[in-house]
C-alpha cells in the first residue's frame, strides 16, 4: 500500500491461524492500520495477494462481511444515534445476532445506553464500537486498539470477553500499543515495523528470543565460582562483575533458580536477596524498533 511516495505496507506477509488471538504490533506509522484496513476490504492494496476466510475481502465483500466483526479505531456510528438504538440496528443486519440487553449489560454499558453517540466519552465509544463488533456473532474480529482509552474496569472486562471469543472459536486479529495486553491475550504476535514483518512468534518466543535473562545475588564477595558453574545447567554461566555481586546468565528457569539458591546454601553462605530478571515482550519490542520517538 501506498500514499503517494510513501510505502505503508512494504512486501508484509503474514498468516493468522483459525481460533487464535494475534496481535500486530509495531510502532507509530509502521503501517499496522493500513494492513487491517486492507484485509477488511477498505483499502485496496496496490500489489501482492491478501485472502479473509480464503476470500478477498474488496472483490467478496457480499459473502464476507457477515462472517467478520470490525471494529474500528475510531467513528463507525451516527453522531445523534443513542447508543442502543445504533447496537439494536447493527444486530438488525445479522441472521443471529447476540442479544443486545444482555450485551449492554455485559460490557457496562447501562449508563449511557439512551445516550447520543456524540455525548459519549471516550471510553464509552469505545465500548459502543467493541459492542457493534460483535453483536453479529462474527467468526473472524479486527480489533484496532481495543482498550485505548478506558479505564483499568473496561479494559479487564474486554480482555475478559476476547478470551471468552477465543473460547468459542472466534479468531482475533488486533493492533495495541500495550505490551501487557498482547502478551495477556495473544497466541501469535507480529511485530511490525516500515511496513514489514520484523519478527513473528508467541509472546513467550518472541521475548525468551535473543533474550538476557539473570539471576543477580547479592552475597559475600570472592567465593569460587568453578563448584557452581559445574552444577548449572547448559548454556548457563555465572560471574562476579562486582565484589558480591553475582550474576547468572541462561534460560531461567525453576531448576536454575533452585540449583543457584542450593549451591549458596551448600556452602553456608547468606544470600543477601536475589532477582530474577527476564526480558519482557515490551523489552523485545524496544530491541526490535529501536527506542528513538518516531
Amino acid at each position: 500500500m501506498r500514499y503517494g511516495d510513501v510505502t505503508a505496507v512494504d512486501g508484509l506477509t503474514l498468516r493468522v491461524e483459525p481460533g487464535t488471538v494475534t496481535s500486530i504490533l509495531g510502532p507509530n506509522g509502521a503501517g499496522k492500520t493500513t494492513t487491517i484496513e486492507t484485509c477488511e476490504g477498505f483499502r485496496r492494496p496496490h500489489a501482492g495477494r491478501v485472502r479473509v476466510l480464503g476470500l478477498d475481502p474488496v472483490a467478496d465483500a457480499a459473502e464476507l462481511r457477515p462472517r467478520v466483526g470490525v471494529m474500528l479505531q475510531s467513528g463507525g456510528a451516527w453522531l445523534g444515534v443513542r447508543t442502543e438504538e445504533m447496537l439494536r440496528h447493527m444486530a438488525s443486519l445479522h441472521a443471529h445476532p447476540l442479544d443486545v440487553p444482555a450485551l449492554i449489560e455485559r460490557l457496562g454499558m447501562g449508563s449511557f445506553a439512551r445516550t447520543s453517540y456524540r455525548r459519549l466519552s471516550g471510553g464509552e465509544r469505545q465500548r459502543l464500537s467493541l459492542a457493534m463488533a460483535i453483536v453479529g456473532r462474527p467468526e473472524l474480529l479486527f480489533l484496532d486498539e481495543p482498550s485505548a482509552g478506558l479505564d483499568p474496569q473496561s479494559r479487564r472486562a474486554t480482555w475478559d470477553l476476547v478470551a471468552e471469543l477465543r473460547e468459542h472459536g472466534v479468531t482475533t486479529v488486533l493492533t495495541t500499543h500495550f505490551m501487557d495486553e498482547a502478551e495477556t491475550l495473544s497466541d501469535f504476535v507480529h511485530i511490525v515495523d516500515s511496513g514489514r514483518v520484523i519478527a513473528s512468534g508467541s509472546p513467550g518466543e518472541l521475548s525468551g528470543d535473543g533474550s538476557r535473562n539473570t539471576i543477580r545475588v547479592t552475597a559475600r564477595p570472592g567465593l569460587a565460582l568453578g563448584p557452581l558453574a559445574d552444577r548449572l545447567p547448559t548454556g548457563s554461566s555465572i560471574e562476579e562483575p562486582v565484589p558480591g555481586q553475582y550474576v547468572v546468565t541462561g534460560d531461567v528457569c525453576p531448576p536454575l533458580v533452585t540449583a543457584v539458591a542450593r549451591w549458596f546454601s551448600d556452602q553456608d553462605v547468606l544470600v543477601e536477596s536475589m532477582l530474577v530478571e527476564r526480558q519482557s515482550l515490551e523489552d523485545r519490542f524496544l530491541e526490535l524498533t529501536g527506542k528513538a520517538l518516531r
